[in-house]
C-alpha cells in the first residue's frame, strides 16, 4: 500500500508575498542534498538503526516548542523563511508503535542537520525546517514520501508567516494544527498579563454597564430610529493568540455595506503606500479611515465621542477582551502583517482602550501603534491599567484624536 498524504502547503502555492520575502534566499530541500548525501540514507527496505536512538534524539514536547520560539524570533530579524510539518502516524494498535518507529527513521535520514524534530503528541512527530520556504517543505514531503513504502501517515505543513492565519482569514474558528507557531510564543506568557487584570475586568466592565446603561439604552433606541438595521455590529476579530471572536459595537454605518473599501485602506496602511486618505504628505498615514462615507450622520457623533465602543463591555465579560490591552485585529488585517507585528495579539487579551487610544491613536501610524502594544505588553501592570483609564476618560470626553 502506498503511503497516505494530505499536505496543506501545497494550498499555498501561487501565493506572491514580495513583501514577506527573506533577505536571503530561502534553502530549497534540493539545494542540501549534497549534505545529506554524507548520511546514510533511510528507506522502507534499508536496515534502520535501532529505534531507541532515535527518539532520544527527537525533542519532548516543551524542549521543541522553547526551538521553535528560538527559530521564529530569527526569522523575524533575518525574515527568512521557517516551515513547519506534522507527520501523524494511523492509531491502528497492532502497528503503531512499529510504524511510529520506522517514520521517525526515514525522517532522520531525510532531514538536514539544521532541522529540528520534535514529539508533540502521542502519534504526532514535528520537523522544524529553518531558511525552507513552500517549495522546500512540499520537497521535503515528497522524498519522505518516496521513502515510506506501506506506511500510513498523514502531514501538514505551514511556512512562517504566510499562512498562520490563511484559516482565521476565512472566520474558521477551528484552531489550525500549524498555530504552534502561535503556541511558541504565548508557551510561558502570563495570560491575563498580572494576576488582578481579571478582577479589574469584571469590577470595572460592572461598574461601567450600572453607570451607562441608561446612556446605552437611549443610544440604541436612537440607533434603531435613525435607519434602517440592526442596533448591535458584529464582526469577527481576533482574540489572544489569534482566536476568532465576535466583537461587538452600536451600528454607525448604513446597514449591509461592502468592506472593500476598509480592506484596501487597511492593506496601503499595513504596507505603508502613500496616503489616499487626507494625511498630508511627509505625515504617516492615520491608523482609522476618515471621511468614511459608508458612516452615518449619527455615527459620526457616536465615534466622535466614542459612544460606539460601549458594547465591547459585553466582550470584556465574557472573557474575549480586556479593559485596556492591544486593538483587536482584522482577519484580513492580521493576515497582512509582518512577522513583528504578530507580537501584538499573542500573550495579552485585546482591549477596548489602550495606550495608542490615550497616546496617538489616530495620529500615529500603523507601525507607530505596533510599538505602543508591544510597550504596554512589556510594561503591562495593574498602575499602568489604572493610569490609561483615566487618561482614557479625559480623551474621550475632549474627544481627542476621534474620528
Amino acid at each position: 500500500m502506498r503511503a497516505e498524504n494530505r499536505s496543506l502547503a501545497s494550498s499555498f502555492e501561487g501565493i506572491d508575498r514580495p513583501d514577506l520575502a527573506p533577505s536571503r534566499p530561502a534553502h530549497r530541500f534540493d539545494d542540501r542534498q549534497a549534505s545529506a548525501s554524507t548520511r546514510t540514507a533511510s528507506t522502507a527496505s534499508a536496515t534502520p538503526a535501532p529505534a531507541d536512538s532515535r527518539w532520544s534524539d527527537t525533542l519532548p514536547f516543551n524542549d521543541f516548542l522553547k526551538d521553535l520560539h528560538r527559530e521564529k524570533c530569527r526569522a523575524e530579524r533575518s525574515r527568512a523563511a521557517l516551515s513547519l510539518a506534522l507527520f501523524e502516524i494511523g492509531t491502528h494498535q497492532a502497528l503503531h508503535t512499529r510504524q511510529a518507529d520506522q517514520l521517525l527513521e526515514i525522517i532522520h535520514g531525510t532531514k538536514r542537520e539544521t532541522d529540528i524534530l520534535g514529539h508533540v503528541g502521542d502519534d504526532t512527530i514535528a520537523v522544524l525546517c529553518p531558511d525552507t520556504d513552500e517549495h522546500g517543505m512540499q520537497s521535503f514531503l515528497r522524498h519522505v514520501a518516496e521513502r515510506t513504502g506501506g506506511l500510513h501517515y498523514e502531514t501538514m505543513a505551514a511556512t512562517y508567516p504566510d499562512t498562520l492565519f490563511e484559516t482565521l482569514a476565512k472566520g474558521h474558528g477551528t484552531r489550525p494544527p500549524f498555530q504552534f507557531f502561535l503556541a511558541a510564543d504565548a508557551a510561558g506568557q502570563h495570560e491575563s498579563g498580572y494576576p488582578l487584570k481579571r478582577v479589574l475586568d469584571l469590577v470595572g466592565a460592572l461598574a461601567a454597564l450600572v453607570l451607562l446603561g441608561p446612556l446605552m439604552l437611549l443610544v440604541g433606541a436612537t440607533v434603531a430610529l435613525s435607519s434602517p438595521g440592526p442596533v448591535i455590529f458584529r464582526q469577527t476579530r481576533l482574540g489572544r493568540g489569534g482566536q476568532p471572536f465576535t466583537f461587538y459595537k452600536f451600528r454607525s454605518m448604513t446597514s449591509n455595506v461592502d468592506d472593500q473599501i476598509h480592506r484596501a485602506f487597511v492593506t496601503r496602511l499595513i504596507r505603508c503606500d502613500p496616503p489616499e486618505d487626507g494625511a498630508a504628505e511627509g505625515k504617516p498615514a492615520p491608523y482609522k479611515l476618515q471621511r468614511d462615507p459608508r458612516v452615518t450622520r449619527l455615527g459620526r457623533l457616536m465615534r466622535k465621542t466614542s459612544i460606539d465602543e460601549l458594547p465591547q463591555l459585553f466582550n470584556v465579560l465574557k472573557g474575549d477582551m480586556s479593559l485596556v490591552g492591544p486593538r483587536p485585529a482584522l482577519p484580513y488585517e492580521a493576515a497582512l502583517y509582518q512577522p513583528w507585528h504578530l507580537r501584538r495579539m499573542l500573550t495579552l487579551r485585546p482591549g477596548i482602550t489602550g495606550l495608542w487610544q490615550v497616546e496617538g491613536r489616530s495620529r500615529v501610524s500603523f507601525n507607530e501603534m505596533v510599538r505602543m502594544d508591544l510597550r504596554y505588553i512589556r510594561d503591562c501592570s495593574l498602575a499602568l491599567d489604572l493610569k490609561i483609564l483615566l487618561k482614557t476618560v479625559r480623551v474621550v470626553l475632549l474627544c481627542k484624536g476621534a474620528v
